[in-house]
């Protein structure tokens, strides 16, 4: 891992991607790149109207992140480290699960011509919690948009995201499951798993704090 210089961290809204990207941009000095995601006026009332907003939300989203990542790659990507909190790929998941049909086929056109430009991270970084576990922390983080959340709707998305990164093979991965482990109040949790990251080869790993026994 000491040779990747551009690690992406994922997961479902609520299980601390930007939590743990602030801690490993400070581990690796690297450069921080957080999604905007309160900037999309969408969001809001796509929590308030899922279906009614659905692909206005999703577009912004799409757009936002690829001009993101045009100024990454334009800017510093291959001078220093660099730690993101979303991968640009995984916009696909929330577009299967909220588009109808023509929606999705007018997406996946723009979508295809998109991807391509986009650099692909050396690690990819899961990070898994169940379904309760994300419900608590969500509730803990107060953001009013979230509080209409229903909790059938955060299953499917759950359940959207393993499948996705349990098929996942484009770049290595590293699959963290955090609801035993807290890095964000546990320094002895955070260093742990950053040496695992350091570790870090090929493939798909799955990370198994040093204490675990069996």
């Amino acid at each position: 891992m000491d040779g990747s210089r551009y690690i992406a961290v994922e997961g479902v809204l609520g299980v601390g991607k930007t939590s743990l990207c602030e801690q490993l941009a400070k581990a690796f000095n690297a450069r921080l790149v957080l999604e905007a995601t309160e900037e999309n006026p969408f969001l809001e009332k796509f929590y308030k109207d899922m279906r009614g907003n659905a692909f206005p939300a999703q577009i912004f989203f799409l757009l936002s992140r690829y001009r993101q990542q045009m100024e990454i790659a334009q800017g510093d990507l291959f001078r220093r480290n660099l730690i993101c909190d979303y991968l640009f790929a995984k916009d696909r998941i929330f577009a299967y699960l909220n588009l109808e049909e023509n929606e999705l086929n007018l997406y996946e056109r723009l979508c295809g011509l998109l991807r391509e430009q986009v650099v692909k991270p050396d690690l990819v970084i899961y990070l898994q919690a169940s379904t309760e576990v994300l419900q608590q922390r969500l509730g803990k983080r107060g953001r009013v948009f979230e509080k209409g959340l229903h909790r059938d709707y955060l299953e499917r998305l759950n359940q959207a995201y393993n499948y996705y990164f349990f098929h996942y093979q484009e770049t290595p991965l590293l699959v963290v499951n955090t609801n035993d482990i807290d890095f964000v109040h546990s320094a002895e949790d955070l260093q742990d798993l950053i040496a695992y990251i350091r570790t870090m080869g090929k493939g798909t790993q799955y990370y198994k704090p040093s204490g675990h026994e069996g």
